[in-house]
């Protein structure tokens, strides 16, 4: 069974203010001068995360090789 969009609308809505809170917090804990630095590093993990994934994509995609260890 499919939700329905008015239950996509609200998970959605909920998890923005759940990310709102999170910044809100950060803020207060760590201050507005390192938030820059916090964002970097976060920024980081995810661009390192997916160029995983697209190996491991890539590595999917190639029959008959045997997968290479890291």
């Amino acid at each position: 069974m499919r939700p329905s969009p008015r239950s996509t609308i609200r998970a959605v809505g909920d998890v923005l203010v759940v990310l709102i809170l999170i910044l809100v917090i950060s803020l207060i804990w760590r201050g507005p001068k390192t938030l820059p630095q916090l964002g970097a590093i976060l920024g980081r993990g995810v661009k390192a995360a997916r160029e995983e994934a697209d190996r491991m994509r890539s590595d999917k995609d190639k029959p008959g090789e045997p997968p290479t260890a890291a």
